[in-house]
């Protein structure tokens, strides 16, 4: 049996699909307007038109790669950096003991573990859409989950998978939620009561397969030598009470200041420089250990700069909106209740291509908060077979840089990832619709 292809070649493929596809798919576009005063861009509903546009050359198609990188390039500094910090963490040891700790005095109790840290990356997905910042995390989450008799499978469902889950859900995500929601007109935080029912539900039923999945494929756990910690050294408490507060701030900073990748970036350096020299490593020592989570990163980085170029390719060819229209339009003809599966179906096969869902919810609500209108469905629900649709399929479109630069890191093939992970998603999917086909019936 040949080897699957690896990230990079998956992404290179699909780079190469997307240039095709501006060959074969009609040009168009929606007419777009800016506000002076926001300088917000908004689509023009019911605008949609063929224009006389190029495709995008073998040129333009290599060039989409430095310019995918160049265009994440924030985000790449945020996975460099974290992942240094994590690794400087890790050398000094203070990771390693209180893992060590908490699973002996946790042995037997291996299910609350899952359940707890899925929980804090709920929150954490729920709160500020956490994704990208996890793929630094992957080397301790794994560490974790083999002390515990797990696999890397679940190491990547309780965090990256559960982040999702959270963000998907959430009533209060910024980069989702909050922006399909302004974008329709609707208030800020209108209808959270039933978005928080149905996130508990989701999650309820996403540990629920977890926790079946991780009891039926158990490993040997991992076990050190001389690994009898009775208590955590005052120096790794110092240095775990540190990262958490980093955490705490982080949240702060995004919520209240509206800090981005660069403000992250620079905590976290900060934190890495600061746990180096408490955990006696000094100034070079702290430097050098920071240069080896570069090299570690490398790979997980640019492949996140790599999707980039998927979503320049398709604006450059000016197929985006012709994929939307294409899309959404049929969906007047139908019944409310079919309509609005259809919006949450068609919300999940438009992420394939448009990467970042909150530049989704910018494209097509506008689109689609008047065919919501027309067809007879409130704009919540509208928002809902969004957030449900694009959001949770992160989880298992290659398109997506952090969840293969994740995979990668653990060492999982992305067809053995998919083969896992499809189930689970379908499953949430149908959760989301059964809870979109209900609050099209009360009258959400």
């Amino acid at each position: 049996m040949k080897k699957f292809p690896n990230a990079l070649v998956i992404m290179i493929g699909f780079i190469l699909l997307s240039a095709i596809l501006t060959y074969i798919i009609p040009q168009g576009q929606y007419e777009r307007i800016t506000n002076p005063e926001t300088n917000q861009v908004t689509v023009v509903p019911g605008s949609y038109k063929l224009v006389e546009a190029a495709p995008v050359s073998i040129l333009k198609t290599m060039l989409s790669i430095p310019e995918g990188i160049v265009d994440r390039a924030d985000l790449i500094a945020l996975i460099l950096l974290i992942g240094g910090c994590f690794y400087v963490i890790e050398k000094t040891g203070a990771l390693k003991e209180g893992i060590t700790y908490l699973t002996i005095k946790l042995n037997g109790k291996e299910e609350v573990v899952l359940i707890l840290v899925s929980i804090i990356f709920l929150i954490a997905g729920a709160l500020m859409g956490l994704q990208e910042e996890i793929i630094a995390m992957m080397p301790v989450l794994l560490y974790l989950t083999s002390r515990l008799g797990y696999n890397a499978f679940v190491a990547i469902a309780i965090s990256f998978g559960s982040a999702i889950l959270g963000a998907s859900f959430s009533p209060i995500n910024p980069f989702a939620v909050v922006i399909a929601q302004k974008e329709t007109g609707l208030e800020f935080l209108s209808g959270s009561g039933y978005r928080l029912i149905i996130m508990a539900i989701a999650f309820i039923v996403w540990m629920f397969m977890i926790i079946r999945y991780a009891n039926k494929n158990k490993v040997e756990k991992l076990v050190e030598k001389n690994e009898l910690v009775e208590k955590v050294s005052v120096r790794s408490i110092l240095i775990l009470t540190l990262v958490g507060v980093a955490f705490v701030v982080l949240i702060i900073g995004m919520m209240k200041y509206n800090w981005g990748f660069n403000e992250m970036s620079a905590e976290f350096f900060a934190l890495g420089i600061l746990v180096g020299l408490i955990g006696k490593l000094g100034m070079n020592g702290t430097i050098e250990t920071y240069i080896d989570g570069f090299k570690e990163l490398v790979f997980a980085a640019m492949i996140v700069g790599f999707a980039s170029s998927i979503s320049i390719i398709l604006k450059q060819g000016m197929i985006i909106d012709s994929i939307i229209y294409g899309l959404f339009t049929p969906m007047q003809y139908l019944p409310k209740s079919l309509a609005a599966i259809s919006m949450m179906i068609s919300q999940s096969l438009l992420h394939f291509p448009v990467s970042s869902y909150s530049g989704q919810a910018i494209l097509t609500m506008p689109i689609l908060a008047p065919l919501s209108d027309l067809i007879g469905i409130s704009r919540q629900v509208c928002v809902l077979a969004y957030q449900y649709g694009a959001v949770m399929t992160d989880l298992i479109y290659p398109t997506q840089g952090a969840l293969m630069a994740i995979i990668a890191i653990a060492g999982i093939p992305f067809d053995k990832w998919f083969k896992f992970i499809f189930k689970f998603t379908l499953v949430i999917l149908g959760v989301g619709a059964i809870a979109i086909v209900i609050a099209v019936f009360i009258g959400f």
